[in-house]
């Protein structure tokens, strides 16, 4: 393979380069001040973007018709979960036909990147991401969620409901 050099005294100088892109910036700058009305501006805390249906935001443990969490303590979301953000605490369940339920559910979203692998692993649709994305805190004790803020929340209004119904994965043998 051969590299191409240019050894001309124009290329060693760098102030052209360094002009040329001020001069852009002014170029837009001048654009935008005297075009208002064209340019992109949302004010924040009155107007809000409104982001795509598949958009993916904040963690939500979906429920049963009963109320009860669909999650059934498999631990795969957790062993997927590439920033180990995830910790699950499993309890044999009371009722026989139920093997396990999480007694605690742990997220910390400082630690998570969004990746929705836990969303991909889940096998009984028990993780979900979620539209919301604002998590506003004062320290990083109120970052970790638990069960209750994952699906218990007031902005759930009584909790997200699955789309996968327990009848039929019995008869497809999920």
């Amino acid at each position: 393979m051969s590299v191409m050099q240019n050894n001309s005294e124009k290329a060693k100088w760098y102030l052209p380069g360094v002009l040329g892109g001020l001069a852009i910036t002014g170029k837009h700058l001048i654009g935008n001040l005297l075009n208002r009305k064209k340019m992109m501006t949302l004010n924040y805390p009155e107007e809000k973007y409104e982001y795509s249906p598949r958009f993916k935001g904040n963690h939500v443990l979906t429920v049963k018709k009963d109320g009860s969490l669909r999650c059934t303590a498999c631990m795969l979301c957790a062993t997927n979960c590439p920033a180990e953000c995830i910790k699950i605490v499993a309890a044999e369940h009371n009722d026989p036909s139920v093997e396990k339920y999480p007694i605690s559910y742990e997220i910390d979203i400082l630690r998570c990147v969004f990746c929705g692998f836990c969303e991909e692993a889940c096998p009984v649709d028990a993780i979900r991401l979620g539209p919301e994305w604002q998590t506003p805190a004062v320290n990083g004790g109120k970052f970790i969620y638990d069960i209750d803020h994952l699906a218990y929340r007031p902005n759930l209004k009584g909790g997200i409901q699955t789309h996968v119904d327990d009848e039929e994965r019995h008869k497809q043998g999920i």
